[in-house]
C-alpha cells in the first residue's frame, strides 16, 4: 500500500552503472569508489543507488577530485514489476507481445 514512488523504495536493485572505454580509468575508478561490483570485461562498475541527485553527486564529487570521467553514467531504479514480484515472492517473467488476431 502507497504510491508508486515509496513503494519502488521499498525494493532494494537500484543501482547506478559506470562504464569506461580505459582500462586505467577503469580500474582508478574501481579502487576510488567503494562498495562497487565490477565487470571487468564490460569495463563497468555498479553501485548500489536509489537514484537521487544527492547519491548522483556525491559519485561524481568523488570521481573528479580523483580526476576520473565516466564514458557512460545510467541509473536504474525498480520498477512497479521488481516491486510486485519482491512483495509476492514470484518471478519477473519476460514480457510478451500479443499480436491483433482477426
Amino acid at each position: 500500500e502507497g504510491s508508486a514512488d515509496e513503494l519502488k523504495r521499498l525494493v532494494p536493485g537500484g543501482h547506478v552503472r559506470l562504464r569506461f572505454t580505459d582500462p586505467g580509468t577503469y580500474q582508478s575508478a574501481a579502487t576510488t569508489l567503494r562498495e562497487v561490483s565490477r565487470d571487468d570485461e564490460a569495463l563497468s562498475l555498479q553501485l548500489p543507488s536509489g537514484g537521487s541527485q544527492r547519491e548522483l553527486r556525491a559519485i561524481l564529487d568523488q570521481l573528479d577530485s580523483a580526476g576520473i570521467e565516466a564514458d557512460e553514467l545510467t541509473v536504474h531504479t525498480p520498477d512497479l514489476d521488481d516491486v510486485f514480484f519482491a512483495l509476492t515472492g514470484g518471478a519477473k517473467v519476460p514480457h510478451q507481445s500479443k499480436e491483433n488476431v482477426r
